[in-house]
């Protein structure tokens, strides 16, 4: 019997095109370097003193900000690893509103952390293993770093100490007056007997270009960006109609053809369309509609009718907007135009128009329990409460100004809702981070095996932040991890970094200061980075298969180009 010899190669797995990479240096270490790189981007816009990103999206459209959440948004990123970095941060926005940037710092700290010791030859499952009990040392220890909490929703001292910092990592100089704004607009949407119960999508933002930034203010009610398409520019105590149609003559689904003979066959076509359009007008009148919100157009035929019966109307193109106003109102959007039934009407108390710098808009709201004392309300008005949504207007000089302003407000505001369920404050100023590395370092010095080496890794990853926060404010990080770490051993736990500091850097006592941050954040911002660094830490293989579609043409090879063109 003759001897099998085997063909070299192999079998084929895979189709033509594949690309299978595996191993410390194809995979894993490729993984660390990506990472890095998408760190490096958000890094230096940490803290408030980070600066700006200037983004060109896939459309053409300019954005210069510092929030994380929006750079990385803009971002098309591709790279499998970084992917996973950018929807863990993502994912820490939507769950407490803040710490976007502190996921993709300290996961990608995690990972350069990994690195060495992974050169030193340990086992990622070993650094796995030592990294999540590293975290959970850490998540006990940050149960012990309370320094205070919100006591009452319904102060506004006690709401603007929470909101504080979050407003000051955006807009640093301006946190006092945006604070302010944002606490007044969350008191009164606040719910007043369950605050967990508070809605984000009550706190509104309308932006409106000129003036400067502190001019602006907050508007108890619901703000639309323009005046009202009729000559009515003010009601009060009215019955409201919302329709998700136009308010305009309507028009038929199959094509047909008028032939018209003479000028009076074209008069009696105009006259029908008058009179339908006012008889539909006259409806809406005789059920006691004194205001109607359009989702669509508002046909000038309509308007005249409208002014002719001394009804205001208000377009309302956003369907997200008019879900709101619904909301406010206590109406159901109609997608027909006609009377509305007294259930389907909504009730408003006031509607007027304002003047706000050159631009006209139109605030739509209910009045408070203050307000109704003495006035007379219809007894129809009854069904509806007191509108807990308010709206932030703000001024600005320039598109961008005001697009970073209402990120700020959107952040303070996402932090009251993370704080409605979980009260607890933690010192800032990375004071909150240093006293996590030194807890976990000494978690480290009681443990025997490999792990304890990415336990201490771990540990020194926690003090990236006090680093990117002095490289930011331009003082030397060396010092500055080496007094805070003297400090912490002393017994300060709450000192943390003045970014105020010129060249050398300076502590200061974080609570004293009134520089704090909500517990549930660095909660949910430590677990998120883990856990996406455990992830691409994890992974030994890459598969990536060929892309769908033939070879990309040269330009002149895509169709019939003429080369006299």
């Amino acid at each position: 019997m003759a001897l099998r010899v085997p063909q070299a190669g192999g079998p084929q797995l895979f189709k033509e095109g594949y690309k299978n990479l595996q191993g410390l240096e194809e995979v894993i270490l490729r993984n660390i370097a990506a990472t890095k790189e998408m760190s490096e981007i958000t890094r230096t816009s940490f803290g408030p003193q980070g600066r700006n990103k200037m983004v060109v999206n896939h459309l053409g459209k300019l954005i210069v900000t510092s929030d994380a959440a929006t750079i990385i948004r803009e971002l098309e990123v591709v790279h499998p690893a970084a992917k996973l970095l950018v929807m863990a941060s993502q994912q820490q926005e939507a769950e407490a509103g803040d710490g976007t940037n502190t996921v993709l710092i300290f996961g990608s700290e995690l990972l350069q952390r990994a690195e060495p010791l992974l050169r030193m030859g340990l086992h990622p499952s070993e650094i796995a293993r030592g990294f999540e009990l590293a975290l959970a040392a850490a998540l006990a220890a940050l149960e012990t770093l309370e320094c205070d909490r919100v006591a009452s929703w319904q102060s506004s001292a006690e709401v603007l100490k929470a909101v504080r910092t979050a407003v000051a990592a955006k807009q640093y100089g301006q946190e006092a007056g945006l604070s302010a704004l944002v606490a007044e607009a969350v008191l009164a949407a606040m719910p007043s007997g369950d605050p967990t119960r508070f809605n984000v999508d009550n706190v509104r933002v309308v932006k409106v270009l000129g003036g400067s930034l502190a001019q602006s203010r907050v508007v108890h009610g619901m703000v639309f960006p323009s005046a009202p398409v009729t000559s009515v520019r003010r009601a009060t105590c009215v019955r409201v109609a919302v329709f998700a149609c136009a308010v305009d003559v309507g028009q038929t689904e199959t094509k047909g053809t008028v032939l018209l003979h003479n000028a009076g066959d074209l008069l009696a076509y105009t006259r029908g369309e008058e009179a339908q359009m006012d008889a539909a007008i006259a409806e809406l009148h005789a059920a006691g509609v004194g205001a109607v919100v359009c989702g669509s157009g508002v046909g000038d035929l309509a308007i005249h009718c409208m002014n002719r019966y001394g009804m205001a109307a208000v377009r309302c193109p956003s369907k997200f907007e008019l879900r709101r106003v619904c909301r406010v109102l206590g109406a159901t959007p109609l997608a027909r135009l006609g009377a509305p039934t007294p259930e389907e009407m909504g009730y408003c108390d006031e509607l007027r128009t304002e003047e706000i710098g050159g631009d006209r808009v139109t605030v739509v709201r209910q009045w408070s329990a203050q307000e109704c004392e003495g006035r007379a309300r219809p007894a129809f008005a009854s069904r509806v409460s007191a509108s807990p949504l308010a709206t932030v207007v703000l001024r600005g000089a320039t598109v961008n100004a005001l697009d970073d302003a209402e990120r700020a407000v959107d952040d303070g505001v996402n932090v009251v809702k993370a704080l409605t369920k979980d009260a607890r404050l933690v010192p800032g100023a990375c004071a909150a981070e240093m006293a996590l590395a030194r807890a976990v370092h000494a978690a480290a010095e009681g443990m025997a095996g490999v792990a304890q080496h990415a336990v201490r890794a771990f540990a020194l990853a926690l003090e990236v932040f006090a680093r990117t926060l002095a490289d930011n404010a331009g003082v030397d990080s060396t010092a500055l991890v080496a007094r805070l770490i003297a400090a912490h051993q002393g017994g300060g736990a709450a000192m943390g970094f003045d970014v105020e500091s010129d060249h050398e850097p300076r502590l200061v006592d974080a609570k004293a200061a009134g520089i704090v941050d909500p517990l549930a954040v660095k909660q949910w911002a430590l677990r998120y980075a883990t856990h996406a660094a455990l992830t691409v830490l994890q992974v030994d293989q890459i598969v990536m298969a060929k892309t769908a579609g033939g070879p990309k043409l040269p330009k002149q090879q895509a169709g019939h180009w003429d080369n006299d063109d």
